[in-house]
């Protein structure tokens, strides 16, 4: 995949951000899909700090865009939808001050996926503006941590790859092959 965007970007030149931007959005607006492809493609293509601006901007206005379309799509289906999750419920539940710094805190943490916390923040009382200024900040750190692993990636030398492979293959042997205890009768 990354093979055929970076063939598009080169088509496309400078208009590659809009292309750029334009899959951020939608993979934000699905919310399931990652976008460490998008970013990968960005830093191969832009160069480190450029395609991180890119990233950034791609990144911000898809959860900007999903937002909106998360809280009309919620006003028309549901008039109050509980998420069942402490943290997330918290934020559902929060305003101002305090819902601005729970959406950092939650872009910042990677374990916690974004489409959730869109969710969370449309449900919400927090406005668009206070939700994409706090979304944004959120995703920058995350954004400068993901875009580094991926550069330091994509300079390994085939040593590096292959070891990171076998760690791979070993970590995913070791998660399907573990033993249930016994229990017994």
């Amino acid at each position: 995949m990354e093979t055929h965007l970076l063939e598009w970007f080169n088509t496309l030149g400078i208009f590659a951000i809009a292309l750029s931007i334009l899959l951020n959005i939608i993979i934000s607006v699905l919310g399931v899909l990652p976008s460490v492809v998008i970013t990968a493609v960005n830093i191969t293509f832009f160069g480190f700090e450029k395609g991180l601006a890119v990233s950034i901007a791609g990144e911000a206005l898809g959860a900007i865009v999903s937002f909106y379309l998360y809280r009309k799509g919620i006003k028309k289906l549901f008039h109050h939808k509980e998420i069942n999750n402490g943290l997330l419920t918290r934020l559902q539940n929060s305003q101002a001050v305090e819902a601005f710094c729970l959406i950092i805190a939650f872009r910042i943490f990677p374990f916690i996926p974004s489409g959730l916390v869109t969710l969370a923040a449309a449900i919400s009382k927090v406005g668009i503006i206070n939700y994409s200024i706090a979304s944004t900040i959120g995703k920058m750190p995350a954004l400068v941590i993901e875009a580094y692993s991926i550069q330091q990636v994509l300079v390994w030398n085939w040593k590096g790859k292959v070891l990171l492979s076998v760690c791979l293959v070993f970590f995913i042997w070791l998660i399907f092959n573990r033993r249930k205890p016994d229990v017994k009768e």
